[in-house]
């Protein structure tokens, strides 16, 4: 969640910035010094946690980048969509169902998440180079080692919860049990996923899927930060994360028992350019 996405909240929701604080753990100068603008760049980690002192509120959000509820204003004039689409409806981001998604234009890319609609941004070419990378490292060692995993890349549908109302997609991910692979989609929890983060979409993928993942029952979750240069390790089957790495390491497989290695220091001095 953006900070312009939570003084939209805290200005609909009526929040103070005494209750912000003690929602959050923030201490309530810092609180103040970021909404009222003192502190021009707020430290990542501080917007993360005020982020919580607004997580289940999103749906009171306005606009639709980043990766919050997706609505539509004028359907017909910014996706092509006819009048009366039963893809999309003006001021209706609730209550869809795979039907919906699979009815959405080719050229809409978002995430089902319990019925809600969510934007996903186009991914810069640093956020493709890492995750086509990973899933280098990974697609090599299945076929190196003979194994029945199979490792797909982004975009590449997940039926989550093998229900009509979650669909996510993903940046990287291994699948162990081939009866969950279908032709259209993927269907159940995937055994691994890395999800690259992006600045518009770090709520969605450090919070917001992460526990939706967790609960699913993936075994093991990635979140990679670009910019920090540095990966988040999630082994929910073994009840731990998250672990923490740098762009200088090289991160084991959990699923695989660490017999297997993603070297980020590789990966970063092929993309280094870019920083």
């Amino acid at each position: 969640m953006t900070l312009d996405e939570m003084i939209e909240l805290k200005s609909k929701l009526g929040y103070s910035y005494e209750l912000i604080s003690e929602k959050s753990g923030i201490p309530i100068s810092t609180v103040q010094k970021v909404f009222g603008g003192a502190t021009a760049s707020p430290r990542f980690k501080t917007l993360q946690a005020l982020s919580k002192a607004f997580e289940g509120n999103e749906g009171y959000l306005s606009a639709s980048n980043g990766s919050k509820p997706f609505m539509v204003n004028e359907p017909s004039a910014i996706y092509g969509v006819t009048e009366g689409s039963s893809a999309l409806k003006y001021g209706d981001n609730t209550g869809k169902t795979l039907a919906d998604y699979l009815a959405l234009p080719d050229d809409v890319r978002v995430e089902l998440i319990d019925g809600v609609f969510y934007d996903m941004p186009s991914p810069t070419s640093v956020h493709q180079l890492i995750g086509s990378n990973i899933y280098t490292f990974l697609d090599r060692y299945i076929n190196d080692n003979y194994g029945e995993c199979i490792a797909f890349v982004a975009p590449t549908d997940v039926q989550l919860d093998c229900d009509d109302k979650t669909i996510v997609e993903p940046d990287v991910f291994v699948v162990c049990d081939r009866s969950k692979i279908t032709k259209p989609r993927i269907v159940g929890a995937p055994d691994l996923i890395v999800e690259v983060l992006s600045p518009s979409n770090w709520y969605h993928d450090m919070v917001r899927k992460l526990n939706k993942y967790k609960n699913a029952g993936v075994r093991e979750y990635w979140i990679v930060m670009p910019d920090e240069k540095t990966v988040q390790v999630y082994i929910f089957e073994k009840g731990e994360g998250p672990i923490f790495y740098t762009f200088e390491d090289k991160v084991p497989v959990g699923i695989w028992q660490g017999k297997a290695e993603v070297d980020f220091k590789s990966i970063y001095d092929r993309i280094s350019f870019l920083y």
